[in-house]
């Protein structure tokens, strides 16, 4: 499985994409791309439920294991929340290492 952040040139996060699976464990019984779908459906979710950001791009494929998500505006709420998520998804990087891989990248 692969992240990748988007930063913004000032360095705030703008978006990410995750695509593919952990393959950790057989499909149905994988925790790591549980939790991983946990954290970015709940980023978007809240992005989208507790800010007035403009989404510049949302699209999902669950059955694939593919989020690509990009804000046009940032406000202190949103910037919160993908901050948030990144940090979910470094812990389990640390923990689950070989099966998941985040890589930041400027947009």
């Amino acid at each position: 499985m692969k992240a990748a952040v988007y930063r913004d040139p000032k360095g705030d996060i703008i978006g990410f994409q995750v695509s593919g699976h952990s393959d950790y464990n057989p499909d149905g019984e994988d925790i790591l791309c549980a939790a991983v779908s946990v954290l970015v459906i709940n980023c978007i979710n809240s992005i989208e439920r507790f800010t007035e950001d403009e989404t510049d791009i949302l699209a999902v494929n669950e059955e694939e294991g593919f989020f690509h998500f990009r804000l046009k505006t940032l406000s202190e709420g949103s910037r919160l929340l993908l901050n948030s998520l990144v940090l979910g998804l470094q812990s389990l990087e640390e923990s689950y290492g070989k099966f998941i891989q985040i890589q930041f990248e400027e947009v």
